[in-house]
């Protein structure tokens, strides 16, 4: 029997999924209690083992791992947990199961939840017919957190009755089981005809895919530097579904870190699709854009989606199940309108149904929110693609550090003066210890440390428990959100002080009316190395992954690792490379660089007639050269990024260069923006992009930071800092020009450092043969000369 096509399913997920009722409330109910709750279950197994004797036949056994395989109509079912209890004492024995409650306990009946009498019967089951029992005591005890008061409740069962619930529990979720059956057996033979879904393999497309597969079926990780034009969406999904296939992997995540890269996963699976694949894939799109009800909170006072939600979610998934196979953010707003169910608690219900999940890469890496149903225990056969690996570097800095801001706390105490005088207290102490922080600062405004805040860390526990209780009683307070962000700050920043090490700094930044005090990770590769232990196979592949040295190092490679080079598949002759060398960008030298930049984009576009698109390093250098143009070239038609475009704005800047029209467009945008990675214009859409500057991003305190730690670990802080990001957003943007083998086009860079052998060295192969150019009119010679 191949063990690999058995269904898995814990104890708690099992009750949960049949037996779930009732309405979805999300009010707050306190984060920190899982951490509560652990620190709960050890005292009372303490107790516990201390209070049994095992000279006197007593024994408790904590944290007991149970396993049950039971096979109903041919379908392994193997359902698996942990007991937190078992007393065996005067020949009995009683399975304990422990709950941790915020209700006064006086209040807790033994009909409190039935949820948990059903979790610990089906442990009594496993348990008693593994040791031969006839008869077996359940208990379930809870324990009040703010009063540590402790309440038991136990009921006998016989283990006829046991096996007559636990029966009626596997034959409900039978159903479940037979459909998952089904589909794989399904799935997997269509998955065996599946051939690649072009008539061809482009150069390097077959040596990628079959590395992708060889990586799979090891269970290791591997670092793809793939040029634009190889296909590396289809190159590392293909072999992944072959390896579903046969087993080596049950499910893919396909991680991306912007909407619009997402499409291109979308698109490669409908053209698997369209070939006979069948197979289940979801995009999860997030809650504040997917959400029915937005404004209103998630709780059924509030929100009709959320009351009866888990009456009403079984069946939606039934008939999605039956009916779909993309499940789209559009066909899960049509199921959840149908079923009347919140769209986005019922998009991660579909996850464990699907068998590719393309999500951002906070879902699997970062670690206040990745999805714990498939990752707390990092025992998951998983595949994690992560496409555009390079943008996970500055991503998962951000994901592994917090901050705090004095602005929030001081505008809070006064907010809470005269009504809760423990919070006030508290929030005085956090006030005064950032104003002794801003005085640590330099004149510019700056401090840093290498050893943690620990000195603040004991005031936001404080304040978080004090906190919990106020949330819970004041919903309807007009301060609540303002107490809620406050709170949810908090508790990131005690969770990410427990990630600190010798891989983080502390700093504070002080402002005219702010302080912030943050806890900053300078290298995430630890972190990243121990994430991606949440999958058995980690695919990291770009088009820009270079160094790739230097990204198999950021983003927590080995030496066992593998890594893969590849060369661009198009024909280097359709590219034209070109370098300015008569102007700089460097910041002190900016304002003297805009007549020259307007004169060699105007020549650029003159040269040969098409759309074109200009990117600067900032949004400031950007529009002064903008209006500079538009205002001595008023008849070209142009169009502009501006910071924080919603997706409407974003598609029809891109409309205006897929349009068939007379009209050329010249498109101005930011390296390292939406438009610069990502986007695809094929053919005429894009003909042409010239880049400003090498891409560094702004100095400031936290990028001097980087640099100097790097140059005390490898003497490379200025590559890391700022040589190697600024690189790979040029990279990306002139990345734009050729998509398709058919493809020709032009890429301009205006800079002279682009010049100098520390960047050069830098360039892709297919860059060998880029040009030298004197002046604007030079430019528009030798672009005539190409396009003839």
């Amino acid at each position: 029997m191949d063990k690999s096509r058995d269904i898995k399913i814990s104890v708690r997920n099992l009750v949960e999924f049949v037996l779930r009722a009732g309405d979805l409330d999300m009010r707050f109910m306190g984060s920190s209690r899982a951490v509560e709750g652990t620190k709960a279950h050890q005292k009372i197994q303490k107790e516990n083992s201390e209070k049994y004797s095992v000279l006197l036949s007593e024994e408790y056994l904590s944290e007991v791992s149970l396993k049950h395989i039971t096979i109903h109509n041919d379908i392994t079912i193997v359902i698996d947990g942990r007991a937190d209890g078992i007393l065996i004492k005067d020949g009995k024995v009683t399975i304990d199961e422990i709950k941790t409650v915020t209700k006064d306990i006086e209040f807790i009946k033994e009909d409190y939840n039935n949820l948990h009498w059903a979790q610990a019967k089906c442990y009594a089951y496993i348990y008693g017919i593994q040791n031969d029992l006839t008869l077996i005591n359940v208990q379930l005890t809870y324990y009040e957190i703010s009063s540590e008061k402790t309440k038991r409740f136990i009921k006998a069962f016989s283990i006829n009755k046991l096996k007559e619930f636990f029966d009626e529990i596997i034959s409900n979720y039978f159903i479940w089981a037979n459909i998952t059956n089904e589909w794989n057996m399904k799935r997997d033979m269509t998955i065996k005809d599946l051939k690649f879904p072009f008539d061809s393999y482009r150069e390097g497309q077959r040596e990628l895919a079959v590395s992708v597969y060889k990586t799979i079926v090891e269970g290791k990780k591997i670092f793809v530097q793939a040029p634009t034009g190889i296909g590396k969406t289809i190159s590392t999904l293909f072999p992944s579904i072959k390896a579903i296939g046969e087993g080596h992997t049950s499910k893919i995540f396909y991680l991306t870190a912007k909407t619009i890269t997402r499409q291109v996963a979308e698109d490669a699976f409908d053209k698997m699709k369209e070939r006979g694949l069948e197979f289940k894939t979801i995009t999860i799109t997030a809650k504040d854009k997917v959400c029915f009800s937005k404004g209103s909170a998630c709780n059924p006072e509030q929100c009709k989606f959320a009351k009866g939600h888990f009456d009403r979610v079984n069946d939606a998934i039934f008939d999605i199940l039956k009916n779909e196979n993309t499940f789209s953010r559009d066909i899960i707003e049509m199921y959840s309108n149908k079923h009347n169910v919140c769209p986005f608690e019922f998009s991660l219900d579909l996850t464990i149904w699907a068998d590719c999940v393309i999500c951002d890469y906070n879902y699997v890496f970062d670690p206040r929110v990745y999805l714990k149903r498939f990752f707390t225990d990092n025992k998951g056969d998983y595949t994690i693609l992560v496409d555009e690996a390079h943008n996970l570097v500055d991503r998962a800095r951000e994901m592994f550090s917090s901050q705090i801001h004095k602005k929030l706390l001081l505008q809070l105490k006064k907010d809470i003066k005269g009504k809760n005088d423990q919070m006030y207290k508290i929030l005085s102490k956090l006030n005064s210890f950032m104003l002794n922080m801003k005085k640590m600062c330099n004149e510019d405004g700056y401090y840093k440390q290498e050893s943690e805040p620990v000195e603040v860390y004991n005031l936001l526990t404080r304040l978080t428990k004090i906190l919990e209780i106020w949330l819970t009683k004041n919903e309807k307070s007009e301060i609540y959100d303002n107490f809620l962000e406050l709170y949810f700050n908090s508790l990131s920043f005690i969770r990410i002080a427990e990630l600190y090490d010798d891989k983080y700094i502390t700093y504070v930044e002080s402002f005219d009316d702010d302080v912030v005090l943050k806890i900053f990770c300078l290298d995430p590769s630890k972190l990243l190395r121990e994430a991606s232990k949440r999958g058995r196979s980690v695919i990291y592949f770009s088009a820009t992954l270079l160094p790739l040295s230097y990204f198999k190092e950021i983003l927590g490679g080995q030496s066992e690792d593998y890594n893969l080079t590849l060369n661009s598949p198009f024909d280097k002759n359709k590219l034209k490379v070109m370098i300015a060398k008569d102007i700089s960008t460097k910041y002190n030298r900016r304002e003297n660089s805009y007549p020259k930049i307007v004169e060699y984009i105007y020549s650029v576009i003159i040269a040969k007639k098409g759309n074109y698109m200009v990117f600067f390093p900032s949004y400031k250098y950007m529009e002064v050269v903008f209006n500079r143009f538009s205002k001595m070239y008023p008849s070209v038609k142009v169009s502009i990024q501006v910071n924080a475009m919603t997706e409407e704005a974003r598609e029809e800047f891109l409309k205006d260069f897929n349009r068939d029209s007379k009209d050329n467009i010249l498109g101005f945008g930011v390296l390292g923006g939406i438009f610069s990675e990502g986007i695809d214009l094929k053919g005429d859409a894009l003909i042409g992009v010239i880049i400003i500057g090498v891409g560094h991003p702004m100095i400031c305190f936290e990028r001097e930071i980087i640099k100097d730690y790097f140059n005390n670990k490898s003497n490379c802080g200025y590559e890391y800092s700022y040589m190697y990001p600024g690189m790979n957003k040029v990279l990306q943007a002139a990345g734009r020009v050729i998509r398709t083998e058919e493809d020709r086009g032009t890429v301009l860079l205006i800079d002279d450092r682009f010049l100098n052998q520390r960047y050069r060295r830098l360039f892709p192969k297919e860059w060998n043969n880029y040009q030298i150019i004197s002046n604007n009119i030079h430019v528009s010679e030798e672009i005539c000369h190409f396009w003839k």
